[in-house]
């Protein structure tokens, strides 16, 4: 097969299949056609497909840059087989190793492991036969943030109070049948203060933003109601950022950090988004051609 495409930006079908025109889904496609006129002006030939466009052949381009792939944790299973078939020697942005370890908030555990202070994390395995009082009353926490542990979009996110727990119950029993969960204590700062996300390219931070939730909320997505501001960080948010992703191995082309200052006033991770994470380059235009560049470069070394 004829290699075609040095780069496939890849979003999911709602993106390729005339989305309706809002304002959210117009952010989305401005963001991946700012990326592809970036990868197209420093030379390489790109393009936008759905991963899982069912024509496309996947040996017709050199590499594949997860982009807008939003819709994988609600088709995990035929996801995970897609990543399976592609062929061996695509590359990808980030790496299909990274891909695979950031899909499952456990990699937040191997993070801890590594020195790097993150929200604490108690994972709940599938199936467990613990009920949400027991598990809140051997942590000691007062409010508690439950989440799957292969999720995004707050899908399946509860903020739960320790003295209001047996409502939620039969719930919860429902929800661990299917799929591994996580409690992490609740963090005032996100409702106080707001969490950062820092944009690292290449290994340096190129630009951040901070989010909000809306009033009475604590979801800071703007899917939510949540709103995005332009955000200059400090020297320790930078460092911060950028030693996180220096324990990565392998190391990411491009990442989100996701901090905030935790309940006992230090920098910590909510999480890091390696796969498909909102890069917010329209604050930043710049960094989409520092990315380019990046891929240019990566490329180059095959």
């Amino acid at each position: 097969m004829t290699l075609k495409y040095d780069v496939v930006i890849l979003t999911e079908d709602t993106y390729t299949q005339s989305p309706e025109i809002n304002w959210y889904n117009l952010q989305v496609l401005l963001e991946d056609h700012l990326v592809l006129d970036a990868i197209n002006s420093c030379g390489l030939k790109g393009v936008i497909k759905s991963w899982s466009d069912p024509d496309f052949d996947w040996s017709s381009t050199k590499s594949i840059l997860f982009r807008t792939t939003w819709d994988y944790f609600d088709r995990f299973p035929e996801f995970s087989t897609w990543l399976e078939q592609l062929p061996k020697d695509l590359m990808s942005f980030n790496s299909l190793e990274t891909i695979k370890w950031n899909m499952d908030k456990h990699y937040l555990l191997d993070l801890q492991s590594k020195g790097v202070n993150i929200v604490p994390t108690h994972i709940i395995n599938k199936n467990s036969s613990n009920s949400l009082v027991e598990l809140i009353d051997l942590l000691g926490w007062e409010e508690a943030i439950l989440k799957p542990t292969v999720s995004g979009a707050a899908r399946h996110t509860y903020r739960l109070h320790s003295n209001d727990l047996t409502s939620f119950e039969d719930n919860f029993s429902e929800l661990i049948k299917h799929e591994d969960f996580m409690l992490q204590p609740f963090q005032s700062a996100i409702v106080n203060e707001g969490e950062l996300s820092l944009i690292v390219i290449d290994g340096k931070v190129t630009h951040s933003v901070k989010k909000v939730a809306k009033q009475g909320d604590f979801r800071v997505q703007d899917d939510h109601g949540g709103q995005v501001y332009h955000y200059q960080p400090s020297k320790e948010e930078v460092a911060f950022a950028e030693a996180t992703i220096a324990a990565c191995d392998p190391k990411p082309i491009y990442a989100r950090v996701d901090i905030i200052h935790d309940n006992q006033g230090s920098l910590a991770i909510m999480e890091l988004e390696l796969i498909e994470p909102e890069l917010f380059f329209r604050f930043h235009r710049q960094a989409t051609f520092q990315l380019a560049d990046a891929i240019k470069r990566k490329l180059k070394s095959l």
